[in-house]
This record gives structure tokens, C-alpha cells and sequence, in this order.
């Protein structure tokens, strides 16, 4: 239909003028290649002019979100200058009082960044000793990591119990006989021994009732060897039984399941200096 609109409007063009000549199929193809060469630019000059105005529309969206966060930082200096205005006013003792309450937050909270900083070092250190000692047990389903300033050991089920069973088996005892010796040289480091389970139900475990009872059980079970073989300060210690409702992954997967079924050995330095200098 195109070609067709474009021959009538080169037959009329030469109908207008006795001199057009007639003309050849070569000239007539190359008059329509170039038209769509001529469509192609004009779709891709559409095209850009879209994008232009995309781009326009964005930079006038980032122009009035600017202009919202100036606005919010006229009126916080705006407040900021009314309390210099007035705390200039105030006498010179006020003053020098104030001064003088600033100095003293300023001088603690150097101190607790440097107890937070203290704390990090140790974290680190202690994370870096525990990956060394338990080395071998890392193809086994053992992981070191960091998590809000705490290092969590975990060590999945099949590293520690046979099947549905809450006795520390040979491996499970040899990775936790390490790790033992690692937290006896770390006394201002407490331990939190953390049962987890997937969500298969327990069956036929005689006293073991449901999840809940298996993640607890396999906790104390390890709390148990750490304190009574591998001499950790039983006063460092807490036993808890999350059940299946904190899972790393889901549970729609035998690997998941896998990964779930854990135990979680969450180690935190003390902060008693931290929590004497917030009191004060």
C-alpha cells in the first residue's frame, strides 16, 4: 500500500510538469529506500524524544525532592539558630555550665567508642581463632560468622546427633572438644546454646514430644559437654530451643530442612564497662 501511495505521488508530480521524464524502476527503488531510511529516523527521533522526556520528567521528580530536603534543612538551622540566639542570651555561667556538660558527654562517649571498639577487635579475633580450631569440621556443616557484634558457631544436626536423636555422637564431640578449648580462653565471652529444628513432626522419640522439645534437649545436650567434658564455666552458659521457627531457608527442600536442623553456639563479650559508663 505504501509503494502504491508513493507511485501516485510521483505520477502526479510529473503530471504537474510536462518535463518530468519518465522514471526508471532502479530510480523508483532507490526513491523508496530512501523514504524508509527517512520512517527509520523519524521512529528513532520519536524514540529519543521519549527518552528525553523521561529523563526531563526524573530530573524534575529529584528537583522537588531537593527542594522538600532544603526546605526540612532551612527549617532544623532555622530552629538551630533560635537556640543560639537564646542560649547567647543566657548569662556566662549558664554558659560555661553548659560547657562544661558538653566536654564531659563528649570525654564519654569517647570512652564507649573505644569499649565498642575494644569489643569489635575481640569479636574478630575470637571469630578468626574459632575458624582455625574447627577447620576440619567445615565440610561437616560448621560455619563461623559475624552477626551484630556476636559470633555464632553453627553446627548442623548431622555434625552432632544421628538421626532424631539428642546423644552427641564421636565427630559432634571432637568439633565441640575444640571449640571448648577455644572458650576457655576466652572468659569475658558469654554463651548462648541455640536448638533448631525443621518442621518434619517428631515420631516415635519416646519423651520427646514435638520440635520444641528436640531443639531444647539438643541444646542442653551440648551445654552439658561443654561444662561437664569440656570445662567451660557453667555460669557463661544458657540453653534455649527455638523449635523450627527461626529457619535459615524453607523448608520445602531436603537441603533446607537440612541446613534448619542446627545448632547455634551465639558468643558475646561482656559489656559490663559499656553498660557502667551508660549508667553514669
Amino acid at each position: 500500500m505504501r509503494k502504491i501511495s508513493t507511485l501516485l505521488a510521483v505520477l502526479l508530480f510529473c503530471s504537474a510538469f510536462s518535463a518530468c521524464k519518465v522514471m526508471s524502476n532502479k530510480e523508483y527503488k532507490r526513491l523508496l529506500a530512501r523514504q524508509d531510511s527517512l520512517n527509520t529516523g523519524l521512529s528513532g527521533a520519536q524514540l529519543s524524544n521519549e527518552s528525553l522526556e523521561n529523563r526531563i520528567s526524573k530530573l524534575r521528580k529529584d528537583t522537588a525532592d531537593l527542594n522538600g530536603k532544603l526546605s526540612d534543612l532551612r527549617e532544623r538551622y532555622a530552629d538551630m539558630d533560635d537556640k543560639y540566639t537564646k542560649l547567647r542570651n543566657n548569662s556566662s555561667t549558664e554558659i560555661s555550665k553548659l560547657s562544661t556538660d558538653l566536654k564531659k558527654r563528649e570525654q564519654r562517649l569517647k570512652e564507649v567508642e573505644e569499649v565498642l571498639r575494644k569489643r569489635d577487635e575481640a569479636t574478630n579475633q575470637l571469630k578468626e581463632k574459632l575458624q582455625q580450631a574447627l577447620l576440619g569440621f567445615t565440610k561437616s556443616g560448621l560455619t563461623v560468622e559475624i552477626k551484630n557484634g556476636k559470633v555464632y558457631v553453627s553446627l548442623t544436626d548431622k555434625l552432632l546427633f544421628p538421626s532424631g536423636s539428642i546423644i552427641i555422637d564421636e565427630k559432634g564431640r571432637q568439633a565441640l572438644t575444640q571449640l571448648a578449648a577455644v572458650l576457655k580462653e576466652q572468659p569475658e565471652i558469654n554463651i548462648a546454646v541455640e536448638g533448631h529444628t525443621d518442621t518434619q513432626k517428631v515420631n516415635n522419640l519416646g519423651q520427646i514430644k514435638d520440635n520444641w522439645d528436640l531443639s531444647v534437649l539438643r541444646s542442653t545436650s551440648v551445654v552439658r559437654f561443654l561444662t561437664e567434658t569440656g570445662k567451660v564455666e557453667s555460669v557463661r552458659m544458657t540453653a534455649t530451643g527455638k523449635g523450627e521457627f527461626q529457619p535459615l531457608e524453607s523448608n520445602a527442600s531436603a537441603d533446607g530442612r537440612s541446613r534448619n536442623r542446627r545448632i547455634e553456639i551465639v558468643l558475646s563479650p561482656k559489656l559490663d564497662e559499656l553498660y557502667d559508663l551508660i549508667k553514669q
